[in-house]
């Protein structure tokens, strides 16, 4: 059936549940004509459903029977009670296979009831999802069942024959009959026809509405394909008689029921266009919104310029006009430019801008400090012109750091002693020596950053004297994703970064097939070892793991293996190359079920990242672990060395912004201040303290504010990690050896405040 536009789906799946008393049964067809395919497809189904329903004990109950030859009680209305335990069940159920007894499954409810139901005063509602073909009569049964105040909604999967699921919907029908084919707009048609009698009425802002919309079979029709000549006896002997015979064959039509479908939409609150500056809003819920921000955009929640420079600097842009950037690119710089100074420059903006070009020879149209405002800077941007000739970087350098910074500021007693900043913008290598010139200008006491793409990054490190204070980009588009780099190098002048003092758990996980090689893994590991330098490695601040992997994965040591950065450097030494195929996606599994748990030393409250250093390949199977990762608030970053396909990475990381390419694995270097920069970002951000979930044994995280609780089932402690059966097997047995020795009554005393260490010391 045709559906609403995408957002109103979606939006009604994440706000409107049914949210009454009521027993709600699924009768789930599990015969051959359904097939084990699509009998999966209807358990999906049957899950996304449940999404539409206010699940809890004094609420919507659930329970599911499969039917084929017999019905089977897959399980009642009272075995669970919150939503995740329905869904994991139905997850679990496995096919029966047999034939499309229908009549026969509904007479087993007209004969025992709903199993595990309540009284006559709670709604009953019957969900059958199959494909209609059944064995014998359904029209009885299912008159029946209606007559007993039954809700039966008809649920059509694969190809279904609708006059028999027509036959077994409730009236009016049209509201009753849904197609699996469409789970979200199935979901809401569901819940659409409950609001306004058994579920409270719809929310504010949100209406139900009828649409027209298509049920869709296959039927097999007989047609004829023509005649041809056949052979018929005849009473004279040795005489046959030619005749002609009609041809029939059978053919799959694919037939449309126009009908009418019924959806609740809900008022959009980005209708409005919050957002500002091109950026694009994603409602929450009925009343709520985000704004997705471009790059430089994002200083409040609707897309104002954040990348302010708080940092009061004199900045002098050195851009490269030379023949060899061409035209194109020296255009690229200019748009740059206007694009990075809009997205800085406040009305009250504490920062001085100039801009220099440079070919064979060197001028400056903007002075530092004669523009005040960005308008008008804007405006000699937009005059500056193309020249063409030589590459001379190492004499523009020169130049500048001479001439640059001359202008007289209009109040030189605040601002004279402003630290001075030239950002190079070029493309080209230099046709003439940069070191000397690049020497003197830091002698000046310039902070020198440069710009360019991925080949330049040897020449402008080499000018710069720091790979921390170069910049580059991978492809010409590339180039605006590096504003906010280039906002924070501008700022870290008298800023240097790190993060310390920052709690946070952190994993690394090391390519170590062959692959990758040994010569490689090896600059690998000398990788996570210097990175583990920047971080204060205890239990109150940072925790590192390490997991290898080829085809399976190791765990090198946990996160709270070790409560030094010696010990951890020292076991980082230890780690062995593996040298078989690589399966990235059982690595990121075995991040998720063994190593970011609270049972390997993962504490709540304490941000998560994971970064994969990778050459790349055997990613295809990462995409779905590294998205449950993200889901659980794992933040996932992807290290790539060397050329792979950027669409499986980025499915991944999940985002450019966690997605960094290096050309080659003696590039790895320079790319460490910026990882561990962009991990340190991170470790600043909000934490959700059910993210990871951190009770054990199924237990549920229930958030407090500011703190959390577990809610646990069989399970006892404040994450569930203690069996009840064995608390009080074990509780039995101190108790029977404290009746047998005084001393065995004083340690069971002592028990709860000291370590047993502590106690045989003690003794």
């Amino acid at each position: 059936s045709s559906t609403s536009s995408l957002g109103d789906v979606y939006l009604f799946l994440l706000v409107m549940k049914c949210s009454a008393s009521l027993d709600v049964l699924f009768l789930l067809d599990g015969s051959y004509s359904i097939g084990k395919g699509t009998f999966e497809r209807s358990k999906h189904f049957a899950v996304r459903l449940c999404d539409a329903l206010d699940i809890h004990p004094d609420r919507v109950r659930v329970g599911m029977i499969q039917f084929s030859s017999t019905p089977h009680l897959e399980f009642p209305l009272d075995s669970y009670l919150t939503k995740q335990e329905v869904k994991d069940r139905i997850k679990r159920i496995a096919f029966r296979g047999g034939s499309t007894e229908t009549g026969r499954a509904l007479k087993c409810i007209l004969r025992k009831g709903f199993p595990g139901g309540r009284n006559s005063s709670v709604p009953e509602v019957l969900i059958i999802i199959s494909d209609g073909k059944s064995q014998g009569s359904t029209m009885m049964p299912a008159m029946q069942v209606k007559e007993r105040h039954i809700r039966v909604f008809a649920v059509g999967v694969k190809f279904p024959r609708w006059e028999e699921l027509h036959v077994l919907a409730s009236e009016p029908t049209e509201q009753h009959m849904l197609f699996a084919g469409d789970a979200n707009d199935a979901a809401n048609g569901l819940y659409s026809t409950l609001t306004g009698s058994v579920c409270s009425a719809t929310a504010p802002g949100c209406k139900v509405e009828s649409h027209p919309c298509e049920r869709r079979t296959l039927e097999t029709v007989k047609e004829l394909a023509g005649n041809y000549v056949c052979w018929k006896g005849s009473k004279q002997l040795n005489t046959v008689q030619v005749s002609l015979c009609p041809f029939y064959r059978w053919k799959r039509v694919l037939i449309k029921h126009p009908s009418r479908c019924f959806r609740t939409v809900c008022s959009d609150p980005c209708d409005s266009q919050p957002c500002q500056n091109r950026g694009t809003c994603v409602p929450e819920g009925l009343d709520k919104y985000h704004c997705l921000c471009p790059v430089g955009y994002g200083g409040d929640t609707h897309c104002a310029p954040k990348l302010s420079l708080e940092c009061s600097v004199d900045l002098l842009f050195l851009v490269d006009s030379s023949a060899r950037v061409t035209l194109e690119g020296f255009l690229r710089y200019k748009a740059f430019l206007k694009r990075f100074l809009q997205a800085v420059m406040g009305q009250d903006s504490p920062m001085n801008v100039g801009v220099a070009q440079y070919d064979s020879d060197v001028r400056i149209p903007i002075e530092v400090s004669q523009h005040k405002n960005a308008f008008s800077l804007m405006k000699s941007i937009d005059a500056l012109n193309f020249s063409g000739g030589g590459t001379l970087t190492g004499r523009a350098l020169q130049y500048v750091a001479e001439h640059g910074f001359r202008s007289t500021p209009a109040f030189a007693d605040v601002q004279g002693d402003l630290p001075r900043v030239v950002v190079l913008l070029t493309d080209s290598k230099s046709q003439d020596p940069v070191a000397e010139a690049a020497n003197y200008a830091r002698d000046q006491d310039l902070f020198l950053i440069g710009v360019g793409s991925s080949f330049m990054r040897a020449e402008l490190t080499q000018m710069t004297g720091n790979p921390k204070q170069t910049v580059v980009y991978s492809d010409p588009q590339d180039l605006f994703n590096k504003i906010p780099e280039l906002q924070r190098r501008i700022c870290s002048v008298d800023n240097p970064e790190g993060c310390q003092a920052q709690s946070l758990d952190l994993a690394f996980v090391v390519d170590a097939s062959s692959e990758v090689g040994l010569e490689n893994f090896l600059r690998l590991r000398d990788f996570v070892r210097s990175s583990c330098l920047h971080f204060n490695i205890n239990r109150d601040v940072t925790q590192i793991a390490l997991v290898i992997y080829g085809s399976k994965a190791h765990t090198v040591f946990t996160l709270d293996t070790h409560t030094s950065n010696s010990a951890v450097l020292q076991a980082i030494n230890q780690m062995p190359f593996l040298g078989d195929l690589a399966s990235a996606g059982s690595a990121l599994l075995h991040i998720y079920g063994d190593v970011m748990t609270v049972q390997k030393g993962a504490r709540p409250g304490v941000n998560k990242v994971v970064v994969v250093l990778t050459n790349g390949g055997s990613m295809e199977d990462a995409a779905a672990p590294a998205q449950q990762l993200r889901d659980n608030g794992i933040l996932v970053f992807v290290v790539v060395i060397g050329d792979a396909q950027r669409d499986a990475l980025l499915r991944v990381a999940g985002s450019p912004n966690y997605l960094i390419y290096i050309s080659s694995y003696e590039d790895l270097q320079y790319y460490q201040d910026l990882i561990i920069e962009r991990i340190c970002e991170e470790a600043k951000s909000p934490v959700n303290l059910c993210k990871p979930n951190p009770c054990m044994n199924q237990g549920v995280c229930i958030l407090g504010p500011g703190s959390y609780r577990c809610e646990c089932h069989g399970w006892e402690g404040p994450h569930c990690e203690s069996s009840k059966d064995q608390q009080m097997a074990t509780m039995a047995g101190v108790i029977h050896s404290a009746r047998w020795s005084p001393r065995g009554l004083q340690r069971f005393s002592r028990a709860p405040q000291l370590t047993k260490r502590r106690v045989d010391q003690r003794r």
